[in-house]
């Protein structure tokens, strides 16, 4: 009679173990089911070459996912990071046009490296903005995020009127030759916008699981008074990682411009959404906390290859948007299912 309770306990447990399993790698899961299904449907998909270019597209989901992430686990939102990847891609497209000095009657044409830095500045500002307003005055997440998305939104309309920045060559003479390198050339068969992607979730991995701030970042997402009252300098890590979120931001900004060798005010609608769906299909927990910048890439990379797999098989853009929402749903209801028991526990 021991022998078989012995035995239905272990059955239990092997299940238990295998149902966890599915649970917490259901973003790797997801990642290799949907290109089997897609390999199957197309024989252009399975192919180094169409991998790269669906990486390419990941590539700047997965950069405002990384700041996404970090918002997520201090127990935020940031529904700005698309109307900042806007404003910074008008803003290094005004940079490539020359800034005009009308007092000296001259017109400045920046250096390339020049342009990237203050275009990164500037994300990070607007990203600190939004920091200070939620750590310092106490202002809802959602509410100061909200009202920086149209900020940033309308300066970038403002700046163009309305209009699109075609020209991005800059002045090769004055030492300014462009950054479509950044969305074109390759390195060793991989494109830069990729080889990017990968250095920043490879910091940021490094620095959410060797850093003590990557400990005060789980600790004050997990329960801020508490780590408040340990020490942690919890405004500091907020405001912190709002400013790295902008900042990756304007990089994400300057990799679509390059990409589409063009930077407009309408670049980067919903894609806060997606940043966020990233992160959600990872894992993280949407109450702070938990996630890892291992989860929040396949999520990346389970969005970017679903969406570009419909294009390649030729669904509908309104069906790509259901079967996006679904995933989204599903990847939430499984959030709850996996946290929920965890607290049971």
């Amino acid at each position: 009679m021991s022998d078989t309770t012995a035995a239905r306990s272990t059955d239990k447990k092997r299940d238990f173990n295998i149902a966890r399993l599915l649970l917490e790698g259901r973003a790797f899961f997801a990642l290799i089911a949907i290109i089997v299904v897609f390999s199957i449907l197309s024989p252009n998909y399975f192919t180094v070459g169409n991998f790269l270019i669906m990486a390419s597209h990941v590539a700047i989901y997965g950069i405002l996912a990384i700041g996404m992430l970090l918002v997520i686990l201090n127990g935020g939102i940031d529904l700005s990071v698309g109307s900042i990847l806007a404003f910074a891609g008008v803003a290094a497209g005004a940079m490539m046009q020359g800034i005009e000095i009308q007092a000296m009657g001259v017109i400045l044409y920046p250096p390339v490296w020049a342009v990237v830095v203050l275009t990164c500045l500037l994300g990070a500002l607007v990203g600190a903005v939004n920091g200070v307003l939620i750590a310092i005055f106490k202002v809802p997440a959602f509410v100061a995020t909200l009202g920086v998305m149209y900020v940033a939104r309308g300066i970038a309309l403002l700046m163009t009127n309305g209009l699109t920045y075609n020209n991005l060559s800059g002045r090769p003479e004055l030492g300014n030759t462009g950054f479509d390198w950044l969305g074109f050339n390759r390195i060793a068969g991989v494109p830069i916008s990729v080889i990017v992607l990968a250095l920043l979730a490879v910091l940021g991995g490094l620095m959410l699981s060797r850093s003590s701030f990557g400990r005060w970042l789980y600790a004050s997402g997990g329960n801020e008074r508490a780590a408040e009252l340990s020490g942690v300098p919890t405004r500091r890590v907020k405001i912190t990682v709002y400013t790295l979120s902008g900042m990756l931001s304007a990089i994400a900004g300057l990799v679509l411009a390059s990409q589409l060798t063009s930077a407009g005010p309408t670049a980067g609608v919903t894609y806060e959404l997606t940043a966020i769906a990233a992160v959600v299909i990872g894992g993280a927990a949407l109450t702070g906390g938990r996630g890892t910048m291992r989860g929040t890439m396949l999520g990346a990379f389970v969005i970017g290859f679903l969406s570009d797999g419909l294009v390649i098989i030729g669904v509908s853009s309104y069906w790509q948007t259901v079967f996006t929402g679904a995933v989204i749903v599903l990847a939430v209801l499984m959030n709850s299912l996996q946290y929920g028991g965890a607290r049971k526990s």
